[in-house]
């Protein structure tokens, strides 16, 4: 049974890690190279993403600087960046690429953290979906008679502990992300 925590836990996780990486994608009025963790060049007929081909970094609060290692790729990258659609146009000086990162409207963060609560209502749903799954298969250790009722009985309660845990870290990274978002 204790092999089944762990696994419920490790799933649980893996949510956790999952809306964390979405979070980092969701531009916050601030410059912050993570929003380009999804570029992906296509580089000698290669996608490849983009931290693996430049410098990335920021300056300023509110610019990043994408200085590649090569510069013949420069287009390549302005291009991808666009593909991207991360709402930001790259200004191309020849060397270097600059992304400047306009003041967020009242309305855009307004927006912004309706997403943020969207998605932490997706990972609260992916976390609940594990719940299930284990609760499931404790209930065919029980069929199986591999447990006790009362085992049963045990292991769902510490089931529901579990992820009332990572629902309470869901929340917290929902407020966090919303505050940041919000902030001006």
């Amino acid at each position: 049974m204790e092999k089944l925590f762990e696994k419920t836990k490790e799933r649980m996780e893996k949510c956790l890690d999952s809306l964390d990486r979405d979070y980092q994608t969701i531009r916050a009025g601030r410059a912050n190279p993570k929003v380009l963790n999804n570029v992906v060049v296509e580089y000698y007929g290669t996608p490849t993403p983009l931290s693996q081909m430049a410098a990335i970094s920021s300056p300023e609060p509110r610019l990043l600087v994408v200085q590649p290692w090569d510069a013949s790729t420069l287009k390549d990258i302005e291009k991808a960046i666009n593909i991207a659609d991360i709402g930001i146009n790259p200004q191309n000086d020849g060397k270097v690429i600059r992304l400047n990162f306009p003041q967020l409207t009242e309305e855009h963060r307004k927006s912004l953290v309706k997403d943020v609560s969207k998605r932490g209502e997706e990972a609260k749903v992916a976390v609940r979906n594990v719940r299930r799954d284990s609760m499931d298969d404790l209930k065919k250790l029980k069929k199986d008679n591999e447990i006790t009722e009362d085992d049963q009985k045990d292991g769902e309660k510490k089931l529901q502990d579990i992820t009332d845990k990572y629902i309470k870290q869901i929340d917290q990274m929902v407020k966090d992300k919303e505050d940041e978002v919000l902030s001006i």
